[in-house]
């Protein structure tokens, strides 16, 4: 195998991984998920503390 050849996998692979992170991170299901995150910064305490609680009774329902 010529290094060319094995470059050109390299490459190859590298922009299909890329494809697929663009495809996670833009993927419809995630799409609620990373808006909450991108205006966590701007939440305060009590809102946190309600939503983090609101989880765990969720994760709690789940498990049974």
């Amino acid at each position: 195998m010529d290094m060319i050849v094995a470059r050109e996998i390299v490459t190859v692979l590298a922009f299909l991984g890329f494809l697929g992170i663009v495809w996670w991170a833009y993927g419809g299901r995630r799409k609620s998920r990373f808006e909450e995150a991108a205006l966590a910064p701007f939440d305060d305490e009590e809102r946190a503390r309600i939503r983090r609680e609101t989880e765990q009774a969720r994760r709690k329902e789940r498990g049974k």
